[in-house]
């Protein structure tokens, strides 16, 4: 199954004020997952060309000031290259706030009997000034490349924590 988009209700339940929010989902038969473990294979791994992708932003942003390396030691808890801002078994809160935007990711992972679960990517955006919303712009149409692609890992990832990284 392809991941399929679905409005994110009630962003600001996530992040309040946000100015963009997304979710795509899909359903996992047989994985039996938690929410990190759900996370885990979504972040886990980056494909090429989601890295050649990111390779490029940063030499584009960094004369901007934005961060260009976020690396997952930067952050006592973090899953792939995003500090953990809360988890329970069915849901994991990744992102942080930056001067020009603030950002969140939600893994939620909801049982729907006989084996299988819907396993939903959210992401909620909330921008600070002109910066912030040019990037947002400029990113978008890449991010609904990226998020499918990496939601899509659930079904063919593994769930081992890369090294270096706790939760």
């Amino acid at each position: 199954m392809r991941p399929i988009s679905i409005p994110f209700p009630n962003p600001d339940r996530i992040l309040a004020g946000a100015q963009f929010a997304d979710s795509y989902w899909l359903i996992a038969d047989g994985l039996h997952l938690d929410a990190v473990s759900a996370t885990r294979r979504v972040m886990g791994r980056t494909p090429g060309w989601i890295t050649v992708l990111m390779a490029i932003r940063n030499v584009i942003v960094r004369p901007f000031g934005l961060k260009t390396e976020l690396g997952s030691t930067a952050f006592r808890d973090a899953i792939g290259l995003f500090p953990v801002v809360g988890k329970s078994a069915s849901r994991v809160v990744l992102g942080f706030d930056d001067r020009h935007l603030d950002f969140r990711v939600v893994v939620d992972v909801n049982e729907l009997g006989a084996g299988r679960q819907e396993v939903a990517v959210s992401t909620a955006v909330k921008t600070h000034n002109l910066l912030g919303r040019a990037y947002l712009a400029v990113v978008k149409p890449f991010h609904r490349l990226i998020v499918p692609a990496m939601l899509a890992q659930v079904l063919t990832g593994d769930d081992s924590q890369p090294a270096g990284v706790t939760v």
